[in-house]
């Protein structure tokens, strides 16, 4: 049988979620004396508006601002190591979005980000993207030496220990979604993952990729493969809040 699901392959993010997860970041990042630090963000005193355009914009803003955070120290390494930053061209007030779209670069492993069709294009994303870009093998050669440095293997490395094991712990456990019965039913819910690929099975034990199985407890939520979180949180189901991240 031919699986319709394929794997999402890491693209980049429409311009609105970078803004967004920089004003996310700048609100959260780790604050450093100002003899210690090297890179500044400009103004932290007022919180910036955030506005979302749908729940998987929400939840990928964030993501990327909490990723940023986790790295933050190791991303500013990369900045200054590779002489990228300081910019003059680039204000301390955008620092914040120089830092979310580094992380993401490296995590496209320094690949050219995807254009995003009827996406409003953001002038700022735009140049900082582009600055960044033009400097990936620098930015790669420095990610490359603090591995050197640090006798790291990824950058999860980075991490301190009590983080890593958290997060080791987290992805292997199951995902589990909330049918929105507002919105749709369990039947339909049912019916388009098995058009898109996906198997129904009976219980977690009979996890075998493109599978699923529902909560024997509660009939309104289904538990999925942790290796499948991302692309589930691409469905049309997740995006139309028709499936809810328990």
């Amino acid at each position: 049988e031919k699986r319709t699901v394929t794997r999402i392959e890491k693209n980049g993010y429409p311009d609105s979620i970078y803004i967004n997860a920089a004003k996310i970041f700048q609100g959260i990042r780790t604050e450093k004396s100002e003899d210690k630090s090297q890179v500044r963000y400009g103004d932290n005193s007022e919180s910036p508006m955030v506005a979302f355009k749908d729940e998987h914009s929400r939840r990928a803003s964030y993501e990327l601002a909490f990723n940023a955070l986790k790295y933050q120290d190791l991303l500013e390494e990369i900045l200054l190591d590779s002489k990228v930053y300081p910019c003059y061209s680039i204000p301390d007030e955008l620092t914040s979005l120089l830092v979310v779209m580094l992380y993401d670069l490296q995590d496209r492993k320094f690949q050219k980000r995807k254009i995003f069709a009827e996406e409003e294009v953001v002038a700022e994303v735009q140049e900082i993207g582009q600055y960044l870009y033009s400097y990936r093998t620098k930015l790669a050669a420095a990610l490359a030496r603090c591995r050197i440095k640090y006798d790291a293997l990824s950058i999860e490395y980075f991490l301190p220990e009590s983080v890593w094991k958290q997060e080791q712990r987290a992805s292997a456990l199951p995902v589990c979604f909330w049918i929105n019965t507002l919105k749709i039913s369990l039947e339909d819910v049912i019916r388009d993952l098995e058009m898109k690929g996906f198997t129904k099975v009976e219980s977690v034990s009979d996890f075998d990729h493109y599978t699923y199985a529902v909560d024997q407890h509660c009939h309104d939520v289904l538990v999925f493969p942790s290796s499948l979180r991302e692309e589930l949180l691409n469905l049309d189901l997740f995006a139309d809040c028709k499936l809810l991240l328990q």
